[in-house]
């Protein structure tokens, strides 16, 4: 299965439109997914790299469901703040 990789938040989506953002004009974001980008904005405009990653760590971490999963949240928020860093939206 083809997924996209949204350069906001960090996740994998299968490859489906009705899972991409929207730009202001209606069309489907290349970049971003529905939950990031929000008709050619962010959905949480001011929320800084590290409260995306703060927010995202239970979907990061090994469980039963995530098998490949970071093994503790401390290696989850380095080897995150590293991914993080090379996306769209957080690249200096």
């Amino acid at each position: 299965m083809k997924e996209f990789l949204c350069q906001s938040c960090g996740s994998y989506f299968p490859e489906d439109a009705s899972l991409r953002g929207t730009n202001k004009n209606g069309s489907v974001s290349e970049d971003y997914c529905k939950y990031c980008w929000i008709n050619g904005s962010y959905g949480k405009p001011d929320e800084t790299m590290a409260e995306m990653i703060e927010s995202g760590l239970p979907w990061r971490l090994k469980s039963d469901t995530q098998p490949d999963g970071y093994p503790d949240a401390e290696t989850a928020r380095v080897e995150m703040t590293k991914f993080f860093s090379t996306l769209k939206r957080w690249e200096k």
